[in-house]
Protein backbone atom coordinates (compact mmCIF):
# COMPACT_ATOMS: atom_id res chain seq x y z
CA UNK A 1 0.00 0.00 0.00
CA UNK A 2 2.87 2.24 -0.75
CA UNK A 3 1.56 6.06 -0.48
CA UNK A 4 0.26 8.98 1.39
CA UNK A 5 -2.35 10.19 -0.61
CA UNK A 6 -3.86 13.66 -0.42
CA UNK A 7 -7.51 13.77 0.07
CA UNK A 8 -8.24 16.80 1.27
CA UNK A 9 -6.70 20.42 1.44
CA UNK A 10 -7.86 22.83 3.93
CA UNK A 11 -7.30 25.53 6.76
CA UNK A 12 -7.83 24.57 10.30
CA UNK A 13 -7.31 27.93 13.09
CA UNK A 14 -5.48 26.40 16.36
CA UNK A 15 -4.73 28.84 19.35
CA UNK A 16 -5.19 31.54 16.61
CA UNK A 17 -2.07 30.29 14.30
CA UNK A 18 -3.57 29.53 10.46
CA UNK A 19 -2.30 26.11 9.74
CA UNK A 20 -2.81 24.37 6.24
CA UNK A 21 -3.72 21.14 6.17
CA UNK A 22 -3.66 18.61 3.52
CA UNK A 23 -4.79 14.96 4.05
CA UNK A 24 -2.95 12.12 2.43
CA UNK A 25 -3.05 8.45 2.82
CA UNK A 26 -0.28 5.83 4.02
CA UNK A 27 -0.35 2.48 3.98
CA UNK A 28 1.84 0.88 6.68
CA UNK A 29 0.59 -1.35 9.26
CA UNK A 30 -0.90 -3.11 6.48
CA UNK A 31 1.73 -2.74 3.54
CA UNK A 32 1.60 -1.00 0.44
CA UNK A 33 2.86 2.12 -0.71
CA UNK A 34 2.17 5.41 0.70
CA UNK A 35 3.36 8.76 -1.57
CA UNK A 36 4.06 11.70 0.23
CA UNK A 37 1.25 13.38 1.66
CA UNK A 38 -0.10 17.20 0.89
CA UNK A 39 1.04 18.75 4.74
CA UNK A 40 -1.40 16.30 6.09
CA UNK A 41 -0.78 13.07 4.00
CA UNK A 42 0.84 10.10 3.27
CA UNK A 43 3.90 5.26 1.13
CA UNK A 44 5.40 3.15 -1.65
CA UNK A 45 2.88 5.44 -3.14
CA UNK A 46 1.19 6.99 -0.59
CA UNK A 47 2.23 10.04 1.51
CA UNK A 48 1.65 12.87 3.86
CA UNK A 49 3.23 15.96 5.27
CA UNK A 50 2.14 19.21 7.13
CA UNK A 51 2.83 22.21 5.21
CA UNK A 52 5.79 24.47 5.79
CA UNK A 53 3.36 27.38 6.88
CA UNK A 54 2.42 25.64 10.27
CA UNK A 55 4.69 27.21 12.76
CA UNK A 56 3.39 24.62 15.68
CA UNK A 57 6.42 22.97 17.41
CA UNK A 58 5.43 19.23 18.02
CA UNK A 59 8.59 18.23 19.63
CA UNK A 60 7.23 16.55 22.37
CA UNK A 61 3.34 16.82 21.71
CA UNK A 62 1.78 16.17 17.84
CA UNK A 63 -1.56 17.33 16.23
CA UNK A 64 -4.32 15.23 13.96
CA UNK A 65 -5.84 16.00 10.95
CA UNK A 66 -8.34 17.53 12.73
CA UNK A 67 -5.95 20.07 13.98
CA UNK A 68 -6.37 18.63 17.72
CA UNK A 69 -3.89 18.84 20.03
CA UNK A 70 -1.67 15.64 21.75
CA UNK A 71 0.59 16.47 24.47
CA UNK A 72 2.67 13.40 23.74
CA UNK A 73 2.64 10.25 21.56
CA UNK A 74 1.62 7.74 24.54
CA UNK A 75 -1.40 9.65 24.83
CA UNK A 76 -2.42 9.57 21.61
CA UNK A 77 -1.53 6.03 20.69
CA UNK A 78 -3.35 5.59 24.23
CA UNK A 79 -6.62 6.78 23.23
CA UNK A 80 -6.88 4.97 19.59
CA UNK A 81 -5.14 1.40 20.44
CA UNK A 82 -5.16 1.47 24.39
CA UNK A 83 -7.39 -1.42 24.11
CA UNK A 84 -7.35 -4.58 21.87
CA UNK A 85 -10.78 -3.94 20.13
CA UNK A 86 -9.00 -0.61 19.19
CA UNK A 87 -6.16 -1.82 17.92
CA UNK A 88 -8.05 -3.91 15.62
CA UNK A 89 -10.05 -1.34 14.33
CA UNK A 90 -6.76 0.45 13.84
CA UNK A 91 -5.31 -1.75 11.12
CA UNK A 92 -8.54 -3.17 9.84
CA UNK A 93 -9.46 0.78 9.23
CA UNK A 94 -6.44 1.31 7.33
CA UNK A 95 -6.33 -1.58 5.64
CA UNK A 96 -10.23 -0.70 4.30
CA UNK A 97 -8.87 2.57 3.04
CA UNK A 98 -6.39 1.05 0.56
CA UNK A 99 -8.89 -1.46 -0.36
CA UNK A 100 -11.20 1.30 -2.61
CA UNK A 101 -8.49 3.16 -3.88
CA UNK A 102 -7.64 2.14 -7.58
CA UNK A 103 -4.72 -0.32 -8.19
CA UNK A 104 -2.77 2.07 -10.63
CA UNK A 105 0.16 4.20 -9.75
CA UNK A 106 -2.01 7.13 -9.23
CA UNK A 107 -4.21 5.51 -6.88
CA UNK A 108 -1.68 4.41 -4.58
CA UNK A 109 0.35 7.50 -4.93
CA UNK A 110 -3.02 9.37 -4.13
CA UNK A 111 -3.27 11.53 -6.56
CA UNK A 112 0.59 12.50 -7.17
CA UNK A 113 1.34 10.05 -9.90
CA UNK A 114 3.36 12.79 -11.41
CA UNK A 115 6.13 12.29 -8.23
CA UNK A 116 6.85 8.80 -9.45
CA UNK A 117 9.74 9.35 -11.11
CA UNK A 118 11.39 11.69 -8.63
CA UNK A 119 10.68 8.89 -6.21
CA UNK A 120 12.75 6.26 -8.63
CA UNK A 121 15.66 8.65 -9.56
CA UNK A 122 15.92 9.28 -6.12
CA UNK A 123 15.92 6.18 -4.53
CA UNK A 124 18.35 4.19 -7.20
CA UNK A 125 21.12 7.10 -6.34
CA UNK A 126 20.51 6.26 -2.37
CA UNK A 127 20.54 2.60 -3.23
CA UNK A 128 23.58 2.57 -5.87
CA UNK A 129 25.67 4.35 -3.14
CA UNK A 130 24.64 1.24 -1.08
CA UNK A 131 25.42 -1.60 -2.82
CA UNK A 132 28.69 -0.06 -4.21
CA UNK A 133 29.87 0.02 0.08
CA UNK A 134 27.97 -2.52 1.39
CA UNK A 135 27.78 -5.63 -1.54
CA UNK A 136 31.38 -4.86 -3.74
CA UNK A 137 30.77 -7.37 -5.75
CA UNK A 138 27.17 -6.39 -6.50
CA UNK A 139 28.12 -3.62 -9.93
CA UNK A 140 27.20 -4.70 -12.92
CA UNK A 141 30.13 -6.58 -15.06
CA UNK A 142 31.60 -8.33 -12.16
CA UNK A 143 33.08 -11.25 -12.18
CA UNK A 144 32.17 -12.35 -8.99
CA UNK A 145 28.60 -10.77 -8.76
CA UNK A 146 26.12 -11.86 -5.98
CA UNK A 147 22.97 -13.51 -6.09
CA UNK A 148 21.43 -10.57 -4.35
CA UNK A 149 17.50 -10.76 -3.09
CA UNK A 150 15.07 -7.92 -2.04
CA UNK A 151 11.69 -7.72 0.32
CA UNK A 152 9.82 -4.63 -0.93
CA UNK A 153 7.19 -4.23 2.05
CA UNK A 154 4.26 -2.24 1.21
CA UNK A 155 4.96 -3.17 -2.10
CA UNK A 156 1.59 -1.91 -3.37
CA UNK A 157 1.12 -2.64 -7.21
CA UNK A 158 4.65 -3.42 -7.39
CA UNK A 159 5.97 -0.02 -8.64
CA UNK A 160 8.84 0.21 -6.69
CA UNK A 161 9.70 -3.39 -7.75
CA UNK A 162 9.24 -3.07 -11.28
CA UNK A 163 10.91 0.50 -11.44
CA UNK A 164 13.60 -0.03 -9.08
CA UNK A 165 14.78 -3.26 -7.44
CA UNK A 166 14.21 -6.01 -9.49
CA UNK A 167 16.78 -4.14 -11.86
CA UNK A 168 19.10 -4.49 -9.09
CA UNK A 169 18.29 -7.80 -7.20
CA UNK A 170 18.03 -11.34 -8.49
CA UNK A 171 14.88 -11.85 -6.73
CA UNK A 172 12.59 -9.59 -5.43
CA UNK A 173 10.04 -11.04 -2.70
CA UNK A 174 6.29 -8.57 -2.57
CA UNK A 175 4.80 -8.09 1.01
CA UNK A 176 1.54 -6.31 0.58
CA UNK A 177 -1.59 -6.99 2.28
CA UNK A 178 -4.30 -5.22 0.03
CA UNK A 179 -5.29 -8.34 -2.26
CA UNK A 180 -6.16 -6.18 -5.18
CA UNK A 181 -2.74 -4.47 -5.51
CA UNK A 182 -1.46 -7.27 -4.73
CA UNK A 183 -2.42 -9.23 -8.13
CA UNK A 184 -1.70 -6.25 -10.15
CA UNK A 185 1.76 -6.58 -8.85
CA UNK A 186 1.86 -10.31 -10.09
CA UNK A 187 0.34 -9.35 -13.73
CA UNK A 188 2.64 -6.61 -13.91
CA UNK A 189 5.71 -8.18 -12.91
CA UNK A 190 5.23 -11.32 -14.86
CA UNK A 191 8.17 -12.46 -16.88
CA UNK A 192 6.89 -12.25 -19.69
CA UNK A 193 5.93 -8.34 -19.05
CA UNK A 194 9.36 -7.92 -17.65
CA UNK A 195 12.18 -5.61 -19.57
CA UNK A 196 14.65 -7.56 -17.07
CA UNK A 197 16.79 -10.42 -17.54
CA UNK A 198 16.13 -14.59 -16.78
CA UNK A 199 18.23 -13.29 -13.92
CA UNK A 200 16.01 -10.71 -12.22
CA UNK A 201 12.17 -11.96 -11.39
CA UNK A 202 9.74 -11.50 -8.68
CA UNK A 203 9.78 -14.54 -6.87
CA UNK A 204 7.03 -14.79 -4.02
CA UNK A 205 3.60 -12.47 -3.16
CA UNK A 206 2.90 -12.08 0.38
CA UNK A 207 -0.59 -11.26 1.37
CA UNK A 208 0.20 -10.39 4.67
CA UNK A 209 0.31 -7.18 6.70
CA UNK A 210 3.54 -5.74 8.13
CA UNK A 211 2.56 -6.39 12.10
CA UNK A 212 1.99 -9.81 10.86
CA UNK A 213 4.85 -10.81 8.97
CA UNK A 214 7.96 -12.83 9.93
CA UNK A 215 10.40 -13.79 7.44
CA UNK A 216 12.52 -16.65 6.50
CA UNK A 217 15.84 -16.27 8.16
CA UNK A 218 18.96 -15.32 6.27
CA UNK A 219 16.76 -14.01 3.17
CA UNK A 220 17.64 -10.99 2.08
CA UNK A 221 20.60 -8.98 1.41
CA UNK A 222 18.22 -5.18 1.37
CA UNK A 223 14.79 -4.85 3.39
CA UNK A 224 12.97 -2.13 1.44
CA UNK A 225 10.36 -0.47 3.33
CA UNK A 226 8.65 2.76 1.82
CA UNK A 227 5.66 4.74 2.80
CA UNK A 228 3.99 1.88 4.90
CA UNK A 229 5.41 2.24 8.32
CA UNK A 230 3.20 4.84 9.30
CA UNK A 231 0.42 2.23 9.75
CA UNK A 232 1.98 0.45 12.51
CA UNK A 233 2.07 1.49 15.92
CA UNK A 234 5.06 1.76 17.85
CA UNK A 235 5.07 -0.95 19.68
CA UNK A 236 4.50 -3.11 16.46
CA UNK A 237 6.74 -1.29 14.55
CA UNK A 238 9.66 -2.27 17.00
CA UNK A 239 8.14 -5.61 17.00
CA UNK A 240 8.48 -5.76 13.20
CA UNK A 241 11.89 -4.78 12.80
CA UNK A 242 12.82 -6.94 15.95
CA UNK A 243 11.69 -10.00 13.69
CA UNK A 244 12.72 -8.75 9.90
CA UNK A 245 16.26 -8.50 11.80
CA UNK A 246 16.28 -12.05 11.28
CA UNK A 247 15.80 -12.15 7.36
CA UNK A 248 18.84 -10.97 6.79
CA UNK A 249 22.35 -11.87 5.43
CA UNK A 250 25.07 -11.04 7.52
CA UNK A 251 25.74 -7.82 6.03
CA UNK A 252 22.14 -7.20 4.99
CA UNK A 253 20.77 -3.69 5.48
CA UNK A 254 17.34 -1.75 5.67
CA UNK A 255 16.58 0.85 3.86
CA UNK A 256 13.07 2.73 5.34
CA UNK A 257 11.94 5.75 2.73
CA UNK A 258 8.96 8.01 4.47
CA UNK A 259 7.32 11.08 4.92
CA UNK A 260 8.89 13.16 7.84
CA UNK A 261 6.60 15.78 9.95
CA UNK A 262 8.86 19.13 11.14
CA UNK A 263 8.26 17.90 14.45
CA UNK A 264 6.39 15.34 17.15
CA UNK A 265 3.64 13.57 14.70
CA UNK A 266 1.18 13.91 12.47
CA UNK A 267 -1.96 11.59 12.98
CA UNK A 268 -4.13 10.42 9.60
CA UNK A 269 -7.82 10.10 11.42
CA UNK A 270 -8.74 8.80 7.76
CA UNK A 271 -6.52 6.20 6.95
CA UNK A 272 -5.50 5.48 10.12
CA UNK A 273 -1.32 6.11 10.34
CA UNK A 274 0.48 8.50 11.73
CA UNK A 275 3.44 10.69 10.14
CA UNK A 276 6.69 11.16 12.12
CA UNK A 277 9.36 13.38 13.03
CA UNK A 278 13.23 12.76 12.24
CA UNK A 279 13.87 12.40 15.96
CA UNK A 280 10.90 10.50 16.64
CA UNK A 281 12.08 7.80 13.88
CA UNK A 282 15.35 7.86 15.07
CA UNK A 283 14.19 6.88 18.91
CA UNK A 284 12.45 3.84 17.43
CA UNK A 285 15.41 2.80 15.62
CA UNK A 286 17.38 2.54 18.82
CA UNK A 287 14.79 0.60 20.39
CA UNK A 288 14.83 -1.65 17.43
CA UNK A 289 18.46 -1.94 18.11
CA UNK A 290 19.63 -1.19 14.46
CA UNK A 291 22.26 1.52 14.01
CA UNK A 292 21.95 4.81 11.13
CA UNK A 293 24.68 4.27 8.74
CA UNK A 294 23.47 6.35 6.06
CA UNK A 295 20.55 9.08 5.62
CA UNK A 296 19.36 11.16 2.13
CA UNK A 297 16.69 13.82 1.80
CA UNK A 298 14.59 13.19 -1.00
CA UNK A 299 14.42 15.84 -3.62
CA UNK A 300 12.27 17.24 -6.60
CA UNK A 301 8.52 16.99 -4.87
CA UNK A 302 6.55 19.02 -4.90
CA UNK A 303 6.06 21.62 -1.80
CA UNK A 304 2.69 20.99 -0.36
CA UNK A 305 3.95 17.58 0.29
CA UNK A 306 5.62 16.02 3.16
CA UNK A 307 9.12 15.96 3.44
CA UNK A 308 10.92 12.56 2.58
CA UNK A 309 13.71 11.13 4.21
CA UNK A 310 15.69 8.12 3.40
CA UNK A 311 17.05 5.70 5.91
CA UNK A 312 20.06 3.13 5.30
CA UNK A 313 19.63 0.76 8.72
CA UNK A 314 22.18 -2.01 9.91
CA UNK A 315 22.25 -4.88 12.49
CA UNK A 316 26.10 -3.61 13.59
CA UNK A 317 27.60 -0.41 14.52
CA UNK A 318 28.69 0.67 11.12
CA UNK A 319 32.83 0.56 10.79
CA UNK A 320 34.28 3.82 10.72
CA UNK A 321 36.00 4.85 6.97
CA UNK A 322 39.37 6.06 7.31
CA UNK A 323 40.40 8.14 4.57
CA UNK A 324 43.68 6.58 3.56
CA UNK A 325 43.82 8.75 0.17
CA UNK A 326 47.35 10.92 -0.33
CA UNK A 327 46.49 14.53 -0.23
CA UNK A 328 47.73 14.70 -3.55
CA UNK A 329 44.74 12.94 -4.87
CA UNK A 330 42.15 14.27 -2.15
CA UNK A 331 40.51 16.92 -4.83
CA UNK A 332 40.90 14.41 -7.53
CA UNK A 333 37.16 13.87 -8.61
CA UNK A 334 35.47 10.04 -8.90
CA UNK A 335 35.34 8.49 -11.97
CA UNK A 336 31.13 7.97 -13.19
CA UNK A 337 31.21 4.57 -13.77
Amino acid sequence: MQGYYSKILRTEHSLGISVSISISISVSGVGGERVAKPSFGRGNGRRRRVTRRAGISMEVGGLDSEGRKFNNAGEMWTEQVGDPNKKTDWYRQGVGYWEGVKASVDGVLGGYGHVDKADIVGSEVFLNTLLSERFTNAAAGSSNQHHLVALDCGSGIGRVTKNLLIRFFNEVDLLEPVSHFLETARESLAPEKLMASDMHKATNFFCVPLQEFTPDAGRYDVIWVQWCIGHLTDDDFVSFFKRAKVGLKPGGIFVLKENIARSGFVLDNVDRSITRSDSYFKDLFRQCGLHLYKSKDQKGFPEELFAVKMYALTTDLPKRVHNTRSKGHRNRPGIIK
